[in-house]
């Protein structure tokens, strides 16, 4: 037996990446801590599913990163940023069909998914006097239920949850309706389950074509049924369209997509950055401190929620 097979079978704790030990590898396991913040790739695993062992992810850590992202690609279609780097590139200098966009003062962005993501998506979305609307599957009525308690880096975020103007909720059709029918930027950051796979599709996208909003999508692709959203793309509903990931992965060169002006496809990047190991090992530290002094680790996952 190797010393890594025997440090696996003794350990208590463990801090992995997405690759998960089988169960018979970990038989002393107690809690797990990923690098990783979502849960999807991990909820059908025997060592999740068919054992007691705690999970926490890193939400949190990669949030600032990912709402960079969010507007960088927002404001790179809404200002045809392509027009003029390619102009740059032909080294001309010409600003007669420049579109002249209005900036996103008075906007009002829709998160679905108010996490460590949409919660600093709203941070910025405030800096840039946009209104906020926010979407959990949970009512989230009173102050109490509003606190975020997963891990914050500091000065990010909406601890309090205090910057929506306006917070929906549910998880039937009607509820998410009512939301998206009064939004210009749609936002996608919640966790993929089986309640959310598709949960875009043709008639969310006809409502959403009545104000011709964008859309940004940082969570999952499946999140987005794509054959709906390409029709949607084509019948000039929507006003443009990021995709950080998208249903399959690599989206297949064969995809629509790839050739609208108004569409922006980056290769699941969103939360690529320097010095995130540094801050998962931060938040597992905190996270062993919190348990040895008994106090309620950092983004436990719930069972039954899967996130």
């Amino acid at each position: 037996m190797g010393v890594g097979t025997l440090l696996l079978r003794q350990a208590t704790i463990l801090l992995v990446d997405w690759t998960i030990p089988n169960i018979e590898q970990v038989p002393n396991l107690k809690i797990l801590q990923l690098s990783i913040a979502g849960f999807d790739r991990v909820v059908k695993q025997p060592l999740y599913t068919d054992t007691k062992i705690t999970f926490c992810t890193s939400n949190g850590i990669y949030s600032t990163k990912i709402a960079e992202h969010v507007f960088l690609t927002l404001l790179s279609i809404r200002n045809s940023f392509d027009q003029l780097l390619s102009q740059q590139r032909s080294n001309i200098w010409d600003d007669s069909t420049y579109p002249h966009p209005k900036d996103l003062l008075g906007f009002t962005i829709g998160i679905l998914g108010y996490g460590s993501i949409g919660r600093q998506v709203a941070r910025v979305a405030r800096a840039l006097g946009m209104n906020i609307h926010a979407y959990t599957s949970s009512s989230r009525r009173t102050p109490r239920s509003k606190i975020d308690r997963g891990y914050l880096l500091p000065g990010t975020g909406d601890p309090n949850g205090e910057l929506p103007d306006a917070w929906f909720s549910g998880t039937d059709k009607p509820s998410l309706h009512a939301f998206l029918s009064g939004i210009d930027v749609l936002v996608c950051s919640l966790p993929l389950t089986d309640s959310t796979r598709h949960m875009l599709s043709t008639a969310e996208f006809g409502i959403l074509g009545k104000r011709k909003a964008y859309l940004v999508n940082v969570s999952r692709g499946e999140i987005i049924d794509h054959d709906a959203l390409t029709m949607a793309m084509k019948e000039g509903l929507l006003a443009g369209a990021s995709l950080d990931v998208t249903e399959p992965e690599p989206l297949p060169s064969d995809s629509e997509l790839w050739g609208m002006g108004n569409v922006v496809i980056t290769p699941h990047i969103g939360s690529a950055g320097e010095g995130y190991l540094a801050r998962v090992v931060d938040l597992f530290e905190t996270n062993l401190g919190r348990l040895s002094a008994g106090e309620r680790m950092f983004n436990i996952v719930k069972k039954g929620k899967g996130y």
